[in-house]
């Protein structure tokens, strides 16, 4: 603990450091890298047991002003590599936040506990003791009264996520609005290009600012390039300062700590360990075991006006599907991120958005276990290598998950649905035309998908020769080195991650409070 206790914490950006124009270096109790959601949790809670804390993010903070409503550029502006990185193998766009609140500034404030089962699984296949979901509960239940998480009412839910429901209804699955992170929410449908209504509880305006209150400092525009270290000890970390949206680099910092908290997300955790030489891999698991969900939309064109723009971005969902392998719900995009899954070009494609405003896009997110990939590092690039393949098996899930969302479509009133399905028709007009859908011979290549559901590259495993780190996020060949994201996930949890990882990160905190 610092013996001065808790003060008034700071927030530094790009222009500070510009205007220095030096080398600098830091000490604290902990250093947090990433300002995700498991990393802004961390700082929170160790900030309030009155340990000095530091988080660094690679990314820009967003004010509401700065936030652009046009798909393109905000994905240009906010995302890793500028929104177009993507794997090889199996070709899927991977969409990353760079950004103070990382993922939590532009995702849809979806807030899910997975069900008992998907922990007990984790609990038998990796040797796991405490992590059962009753184990888990009182850290969601923590998360979720410091964010207001809440079911989404009714009245901004819009057409086009009641008529998920109507649908869901009429074919006797079972369905349930989507618990979110949101306060005051409007339903203007921003979530993916930032809540101008700052609605949405996102890192930058919940748990960060609370824990500068609480003396934390936090330091933008830095990127983490080494983990410093001694022997099975972490002593910091090393980089520089980088100029937000062109990555060009300028002063070197170092940023010495007692313990160190790597929550910089699943792709730049294992690029950064592997940096520092090959740390906290004598498991040769890091970068391994890559997971995603890898997300098909079906978009339905209904009779009536949907006025689509209005509503919760993702607000309803069915969980009906957990056990098949699959999760339905609600979504909706900026025009210009639709357009990348409408079929047709020029003339077929204006026509397409003509037809937007009684358009519903619906998706589901695939638990693609066997289908794994990898993380690499570049040479001379913090940007990873990323090779993942999609298993026969795992396609065939999919195929059947864009059957179901079809079937509701049609029993919802929809007149015609677009699949996204190569080798079918552009457009299906009835429920037995969707029929095709249940034995279409499917290749990868034949679906369109994107994730921003990334997993296991440093997982948990109670083996430390099968795994990165222990049940508290502790490396295990490392005495006072942690990670907090969600590639310490043993295996994609089948919904929306950012609740369980913020619940690990929470019980993570509450260990380390512990030994600090």
């Amino acid at each position: 603990m610092s013996p001065d206790g808790p003060g008034t914490g700071e927030v530094r950006v790009f222009s500070d450091y510009a205007r220095d124009g030096r080398d600098f270096n830091e000490e604290a109790d902990v250093v947090v890298v990433g300002s995700g959601p498991a990393g802004s949790v961390v700082t929170y809670e160790l900030a309030k047991a009155g340990h000095r804390v530091i988080l660094v993010e690679e990314g820009p903070p967003f004010t509401p002003q700065e936030f652009r409503a046009d798909g393109n550029i905000s994905m240009a502006r906010t995302m890793r590599e500028g929104g177009l990185r993507s794997t090889t193998g199996t070709f899927m766009p991977i969409l990353q936040a760079i950004c103070l609140g990382g993922g939590s500034l532009i995702n849809s404030a979806m807030c899910v506990r997975p069900p008992a089962f998907i922990f007990d699984q984790w609990c038998t296949r990796f040797d796991l003791d405490r992590t059962t979901r009753e184990d888990l509960d009182p850290h969601f239940d923590a998360v979720s009264e410091f964010l207001g998480i809440a079911p989404t009412p009714d009245e901004v839910q819009g057409p086009r996520n009641l008529l998920f429901r109507t649908g869901c209804d009429a074919l006797g699955i079972p369905s349930e609005p989507v618990d979110r992170n949101v306060r005051g929410c409007r339903g203007s449908g921003e979530c993916y290009t930032g809540c101008r209504a700052r609605a949405k509880q996102s890192m930058d305006i919940s748990y960060i600012p609370e824990a500068i209150k609480l003396g934390a400092r936090v330091l933008t525009s830095l990127q983490v390039q080494g983990v410093l270290r001694e022997g099975r000890r972490a002593l910091g970390v090393q980089g520089q300062v980088v100029e937000p949206f062109t990555g060009r680099t300028l002063h070197a910092f170092k940023i010495r700590a007692r313990w160190v908290v790597l929550a910089a997300g699943c792709m730049a955790t294992p690029v950064l360990l592997q940096k520092s030489g090959d740390l906290a891999n004598e498991s040769g698991q890091v970068g391994q075991n890559l997971q995603f969900h890898p997300g098909s939309a079906v978009a339905g064109v209904f009779p009536q006006d949907l006025s689509p723009i209005f509503g919760g971005t993702q607000s309803y969902q069915s969980l009906a599907f957990l056990e098949e392998g699959f999760k339905l719900e609600t979504m909706w995009s900026a025009p210009a991120a639709l357009a990348v899954r409408m079929p047709g070009i020029g003339a077929e494609l204006v026509k397409r958005f003509s037809e937007l405003p009684r358009t519903a896009v619906w998706d589901a997110i695939a638990s693609t276990h066997r289908s794994t990939g990898s993380v690499r590092s570049r040479f001379r690039s913090m940007n990873p290598a990323i090779r993942w393949q999609l298993h026969p098996e795992d396609m065939k899930i999919m195929l059947r998950s864009i059957h179901v969302l079809a079937e509701i479509f049609f029993a919802a009133g929809a007149e015609k649905i677009m699949p996204g399905v190569h080798g079918l028709p552009d457009e299906l007009h009835s429920a037995e035309e969707a029929e095709v859908l249940r034995d279409h011979p499917i290749r990868p290549g034949d679906l369109v998908t994107a994730s921003s559901h990334v997993f296991c590259t440093t997982r948990m495993h109670g083996d430390p020769a099968q795994g990165v780190v222990d049940e508290d996020g502790r490396c295990h060949d490392f005495d006072n080195l942690y990670i907090a994201d969600t590639g310490i996930f043993p295996r994609c949890p089948s919904v929306n991650p950012m609740l369980t990882a913020m619940a690990l990160a929470h019980r993570q905190a509450e260990a380390l409070r512990e030994r600090i």
